[in-house]
């Protein structure tokens, strides 16, 4: 995956995330950001990683998410870790 898909993806996640209530408003509380915000952020890396970071909080809320948007799961963890870089995760 490019790391221009891994954006694409992650912005569709954000809309997404936006029709689904609990999702959305986790997100936002999460976030400590507000609908306004998300959507002037939408195009940063920042946003993009938090978006499907919280996605990948949940396996139902991957599964759905990959269904709405007619992609594997494995897409949005591929994503997910490529918008991460090799400094975000540590497995110790």
């Amino acid at each position: 995956m490019e790391r221009d898909s891994a954006q694409i993806l992650a912005i569709r996640a954000l809309g997404w995330m936006a029709g689904e209530p609990p999702v959305w408003d986790a997100f936002l509380a999460a976030s400590g950001a507000d609908a306004g915000q998300v959507r002037a952020e939408a195009g940063q890396p920042q946003m993009q990683r938090a978006a499907l970071s919280h996605v990948m909080r949940e396996d139902d809320w991957v599964r759905a998410c990959a269904a709405a948007l007619g992609v594997p799961p494995e897409d949005l963890a591929m994503a997910a870790a490529l918008l991460e870089g090799p400094g975000g995760r540590n497995w110790t």
